[in-house]
C-alpha cells in the first residue's frame, strides 16, 4: 500500500493562524493505538520518502498491534536532539573528526552539520569540592572554569562553527530540567516550502534520563552518542517496533508517601515484569491526581525500570504545567488544538488503547521506600532499612552484600575532627539532594526544606562526618526555596547550594573531608551515601562508599541527621531537642497541605520566564572564553583534553571490506551479572595509579587537575585506558580481584586490561569478553562501546543485553552475541582460557543463529549456538561499514563527490 503525506494534510485553526498538519486520522481509526505508536506514526507519515522511511513503516505503524510488535522493524526521526556535555563533548569531536575526514577524502566537509535542531546542556562538570558553605557555590564555579576551559572553549568553536546547534553555558542547570521548563516545545511550529507546519515534539537524547520529557507527553528516549550523531546527520533510528506496555494507576498517594516512594516501587515492579527494550506507557484514574513533576520523576526513571521510555499522554495538566512554567499562552493554545486535531490528546473519558501487557498499580499501596546498596531496582521499604542494612554485611559480594566477616560486624574507626567522632558500617558519610529525579518536582524540595525548618527549630545537627549538598535542576528551585524562607533552613544543615549539575548521582561527589578520608582509607568499615538522584551502581558515587542509596529529598535530610543508615527511622529517633527528649522522623515529616501551600506561595510563571530569559547568553566566565573561527577544528596534539579519535582512520569513500570470521580470539575479560556501563567506562574519579592516571602524569598533568573520566571523554587516550578500569569491576580471570586486572594469555600473567589489550594488539589477536545477564545495563555511555573497540574487542558474548549499550555495540562495529536461553559461560564450562572462532561473513542477517567455537588449551572443542544481536538489516549496513558513523561519513563523501 503506497501513503501519500500531501493528501493527509488538514488545515487547524490555532490562535498562531491557520497550521497545516500531516492527520494520521486520515488513514482510519487509530483510537485503539497506544500514544506513543500515535506519535511514531505521525513522524513515519510525515517523514515518508521512500528510503529512509518507507511505506512499509508507515503500515506497520499504522497496524500495530500486541501479536507483531517485537517483531518487525520500523524508521524513526526525532524532531529535535539534545545533549549534556559527557556526552556531548564526544559527540561534537566525532563530528569535528568526521570533518576533518571529509576534508582528507576531498570531500565537502560542511556535510558534516546537523540538520535536526541541537541543544547542548553543560550541567555534568560541576564537582562538589567545596560544600556547607555560603560561597561554595561560587567556588565550585570557578573551580570547573578552571578545569575545564578546554572542553569550554571547544564547544563554543562548535557552536560558531555548526548551524542548528546551541549551547546552554554552564550554571543554568540539570540538561533534563531545562528541557522540561524550557526547551520543550510540545509542538513544532515551522516554515517548510513556503508552507506554515505543525508537529509534535520529539528528540532523542544522549542521556539515558532523557525519557523526563516523556513526562510532558514528548515523545523521547536517551540513545548512545553514536546514535545522536547519526540523527543530527540525517539519519533515522531504525529500531525494532517496540511492545508497548500499559501501566494503570488507582487511587491516591496516602499521606506522607512521595513522588520518590512511587518511583522506587514502579522501578521495582516493572524490573521484574521485564520491560527491556519496550514502551511503558502511564494511563488510569489516578493519572487525575498526579502532577506534571510527579510524573517527570515517573519518566525519568525509566531506564532505571528497565523501558525504552515512561510516557504519559498530554492532557490538562500537561497544559497546566505549560503556563505554570512561563511559556507563551498562544503557543499553549496551539498545542493543545494541533494535538487534539491529531488524536494525542488524552481527553476525559476517552477509551483505553490496546496494550502488549497490562500493570496495575494501587497508589494507596505505595509506603516511603529507599533503594540499593547497589541498585535502583532494589526496593527497601523504609521500615526495614535497618534490617535489610545488618543482613547485607555478612553477606558474600556476589551475593549482595559485603562480606564483612562476623568478628568485623561491630568495627569502627575514629574520626579526628575538631569534635571526634566514630565511623561504624552504615555511616552515612554522602547525604546529597542531586540529580534530575526530584530536583525537577517542587514538591519533595519543598518537603525537604520543611523538614529541615522543624530539625532546625528543635536543634537538631548533622553530624560532622556527613558531606552534605544540594544541587538544584535549575535557578528556579532557588528561587522558590529563597522566596519561601526555606534555603534558609537547608543552609543551616549544610545543604547549602554546590551548583547547578549533575554532581553526586554522576560521581562528581567531590572528595570526603580529609580526616573521614583518611580514616576509611584501608579499613573495612562500609560507609553509605544517600542521594536523591536515579544511579546508585558501585563505584560510582564514590570510591569509598560501598553502600548507596536512592531516597527523597526529605528522607536524604532525615538521614543526614541521623548520621547513619544503621537505624530504624520508625521506631528510633533522628536525636535529642534543647530539652533532651527523643524528635522523630514523624515529628519532623511535613502534611502533604503543608507543602502544596508553600508551592502555590512561592511558584509563579514570572520566574520560569525571568530565568531562561537569557539562557544561551552564559555569565561572565563562559563570554570571557576567546574562539577562532575556522570551520574545521585545529586539533591541538598537547591537549589532554581533546584528541582527534583514530576512528576514521583509513576510511574511503568506497564500499566497505567483506565481513570476514575472527579467528583465535582471547577472552579479555570474563563478567558476571548486571554489568553496567559504569563498570565498562566509569564517570568518576581517575585513579592515580591507573593506566589513565599514569597517561596524564607523564603529561605534565598534576592529580589535583585530574578531573573525571566523564570530563576527559573528548580524549580517546585517556578513555581507552579507563575502559572496564571501574574500581569495582570484577573479572573472573582473576578471582577475588576488583578493578582493570586480567590474565594475557600470551604468556598467562596477570596485568591490566589495557595493558593486555596492547599486548594481544602487537600480536594480531582478536578479542572478545564474557559476561552474563544484562550486560550494559545503565547510563547511555558511547565510550562502553568506543573503548571496548578501541582496546580490540571484536565480540561480547552475553545471556542478555541492555538496550541502548547493545546498539552502541553494532554502532562502533562490535559484534554482540546473545547465548541461548538456557545456556550460559557456567553451563557450558567455559574458564576463559579458550581460543574463540566465530564464524560470522557477509552473509549476516539480523537474529541469525551462529555455531562459535571454544577451544580448550588442551585442544577440547566446545560448540555453542549464539544469536547475532543486530536486530535489523540497516544495523547489518551499520556494522558492515564498521560502524554507523562509517556509514554516514562513507555515504555523504559519495554525495559530495
Amino acid at each position: 500500500m503506497e501513503f501519500d503525506p500531501a493528501a493527509c494534510r488538514r488545515r487547524v485553526a490555532t490562535p498562531r493562524g491557520e497550521l497545516t498538519i500531516v492527520s494520521i486520522g486520515a488513514l482510519g481509526d487509530v483510537t485503539r493505538l497506544p500514544y506513543s505508536i500515535r506519535v511514531l506514526l505521525e513522524a513515519a507519515l510525515r517523514n515518508r520518502d521512500g528510503f529512509r522511511v518507507t511505506d512499509e513503516d508507515i503500515s506497520r505503524l499504522l497496524n500495530w498491534s500486541p501479536d507483531t510488535a517485537g517483531h518487525v522493524e520500523v524508521a524513526f526521526k526525532p524532531a529535535r536532539v539534545i545533549l549534556q556535555d559527557f556526552t556531548g563533548v564526544p559527540a561534537i569531536v566525532d563530528l569535528a573528526a568526521m570533518r576533518s575526514a571529509m576534508h582528507r577524502l576531498g570531500a565537502d566537509h560542511r556535510r558534516i552539520n546537523p540538520l535536526v535542531p541541537c541543544d547542548l546542556v553543560v550541567d555534568h562538570s560541576v564537582q562538589v569540592d567545596f560544600f556547607g558553605t555560603p560561597d561554595a557555590l561560587r567556588r565550585n564555579i570557578e573551580r570547573e572554569y578552571e578545569r575545564n576551559r578546554e572542553r569550554y572553549e571547544f564547544l563554543k568553536w562548535g557552536r560558531q562553527a555548526f548551524d542548528n546547534f546551541r549551547v546552554v553555558p554552564p550554571g543554568t542547570g540539570i540538561v533534563h530540567q531545562v528541557n522540561l521548563e524550557y526547551l520543550a516545545r510540545g509542538v513544532f511550529v515551522e516554515d517548510v516550502d513556503g508552507e506554515t507546519m505543525a508537529w509534535p515534539d520529539s528528540l532523542v537524547g544522549t542521556d539515558s534520563h532523557t525519557t523526563m520529557i516523556n513526562g510532558l507527553g514528548v515523545l523521547g528516549w536517551g540513545v548512545g552518542g553514536i546514535e545522536a550523531e547519526a540523527v543530527m546527520l540525517g539519519e533515522p533510528i531504525t529500531m525494532v517496533m517496540p511492545e508497548v506496555v500499559g501501566f494503570r494507576f488507582h487511587g491516591h498517594l496516602r499521606e506522607g508517601v512521595t513522588a520518590t516512594d512511587l518511583v522506587l516501587t514502579v522501578t521495582q515492579i516493572l524490573r521484574e515484569r521485564g520491560v527491556v527494550g519496550k514502551f511503558v506507557e502511564f494511563f488510569g484514574e489516578g493519572l487525575a491526581g498526579m502532577t506534571l513533576p510527579d510524573r517527570a520523576t515517573l519518566a525519568n526513571m525509566a531506564p532505571e525500570y528497565g523501558a525504552t521510555m515512561g510516557y504519559f499522554p498530554v492532557d490538562a495538566e500537561t497544559l497546566r504545567y505549560y503556563r505554570l512554567t512561563g511559556r507563551d499562552e498562544a503557543h499553549v493554545a496551539t498545542i493543545e488544538a494541533v494535538l487534539r486535531e491529531q488524536g494525542l490528546f488524552l481527553e476525559n473519558g476517552a477509551p483505553d488503547p490496546v496494550y502488549s501487557d497490562v500493570v496495575e498499580l494501587d497508589l494507596a499501596s505505595v509506603e516511603p521506600s529507599l533503594a540499593g546498596p547497589r541498585r535502583p531496582q532494589d526496593r527497601i521499604p523504609l521500615s526495614r532499612m535497618r534490617e535489610t542494612f545488618e543482613e547485607a554485611l555478612p553477606r558474600p559480594a556476589g551475593e549482595g552484600g559485603f562480606g564483612v566477616a562476623p568478628e568485623r560486624a561491630d568495627a569502627s574507626v575514629a574520626v579526628a575532627t575538631e569534635d571526634p567522632e566514630t565511623l561504624r558500617h552504615g555511616a552515612t558519610v554522602i547525604a546529597a539532594i542531586t540529580s534530575c529525579t526530584n530536583t525537577s518536582n517542587p514538591s519533595v524540595m519543598i518537603a525537604a526544606g520543611l523538614l529541615a525548618r522543624r530539625a532546625r527549630e528543635k536543634g537538631l545537627r548533622v553530624r560532622s562526618y556527613v558531606k552534605t549538598s544540594l544541587a538544584p535542576g535549575s535557578p528556579v528551585v532557588t528561587e522558590y526555596l529563597r522566596r519561601s524562607g526555606l534555603q534558609e533552613d537547608l543552609d543551616a544543615l549544610g545543604f547549602n547550594t554546590v551548583g547547578y549539575g549533575c554532581t553526586t548521582c554522576i560521581g562528581n561527589s567531590g572528595p570526603l573531608p580529609e580526616a573521614v578520608a583518611s580514616a576509611l582509607e584501608g579499613s573495612d568499615i562500609i560507609v553509605a551515601s544517600v542521594l536523591s538522584g536515579n544511579r546508585n551502581f558501585e563505584g560510582r558515587v564514590h570510591p569509598l562508599s560501598r553502600a548507596n542509596y536512592l531516597a527523597s529529598p526529605p528522607l536524604v535530610v532525615a538521614f543526614a541527621l541521623a548520621g547513619t543508615v544503621d537505624i530504624d527511622l520508625d521506631r528510633e529517633p533522628l536525636g535529642t531537642d534543647g530539652d533532651g527528649q527523643p524528635v522523630y522522623l514523624r515529628d519532623l515529616w511535613p502534611s502533604t497541605e503543608e507543602v502544596a501551600e508553600v508551592m502555590r506561595e512561592a511558584i509563579s510563571p514570572e520566574m520560569f520566564r525571568e530565568r531562561y530569559a537569557s539562557v544561551f547568553e552564559g555569565n561572565d566566565m563562559w563570554n570571557a572564553i576567546e574562539i577562532g573561527g575556522s570551520e574545521l577544528y585545529a586539533w591541538n596534539e598537547e591537549s589532554t583534553y581533546i584528541q582527534e579519535p583514530p576512528f576514521f582512520e583509513g576510511v574511503t569513500g568506497g564500499a566497505p571490506d567483506p565481513i570476514v570470521p575472527i579467528r583465535g580470539a582471547r577472552v579479555l575479560a570474563l563478567l558476571g551479572d548486571s554489568v553496567t556501563t559504569d563498570h565498562i567506562s566509569p564517570a568518576g574519579a581517575i585513579p592515580q595509579d591507573g593506566d589513565a592516571g599514569r597517561y596524564l602524569v607523564e603529561r605534565g598533568v598534576s592529580p589535583r587537575d585530574f578531573n573525571s573520566f566523564g570530563s576527559r571523554r573528548g580524549n580517546h587516550e585517556v578513555m581507552m585506558r579507563g575502559t572496564f578500569a571501574n574500581i569495582r569491576l570484577r573479572n573472573r580471570l582473576v578471582p577475588g580481584s576488583e578493578g582493570s586486572r586480567t590474565i594475557c594469555w600470551l604468556d598467562g600473567g596477570e596485568t591490566t586490561i589495557y595493558q593486555a589489550a596492547m599486548r594481544y594488539r602487537e600480536a594480531g589477536v582478536p578479542l572478545v569478553v564474557l559476561a552474563g545477564r544484562e550486560y550494559g545495563t545503565g547510563s547511555s555511555r558511547d565510550w562502553a562501546a568506543k573503548g571496548t573497540v578501541l582496546l580490540g574487542v571484536r565480540a561480547v558474548i552475553a545471556r542478555s543485553f541492555e538496550r541502548i549499550h547493545r546498539s552502541n555495540l553494532v554502532g562502533m562495529g562490535v559484534l554482540p552475541l546473545q547465548f541461548v536461553e538456557g545456556e550460559s559461560v557456567e553451563s557450558i564450562g567455559l574458564r576463559g582460557d579458550e581460543t574463540f572462532d566465530i564464524p560470522v561473513d557477509d552473509s549476516l542477517r539480523p537474529g541469525q543463529m551462529l555455531e562459535v567455537t571454544a577451544t580448550s588449551p588442551d585442544g577440547t572443542a566446545r560448540r555453542l549456538t549464539v544469536r547475532v544481536r543486530i536486530d535489523t538489516p540497516v544495523e547489518v549496513e551499520y556494522y558492515r561499514n564498521g560502524g554507523i558513523l562509517h556509514t554516514v561519513l562513507r555515504r555523504l563523501a559519495r554525495e559530495s563527490a
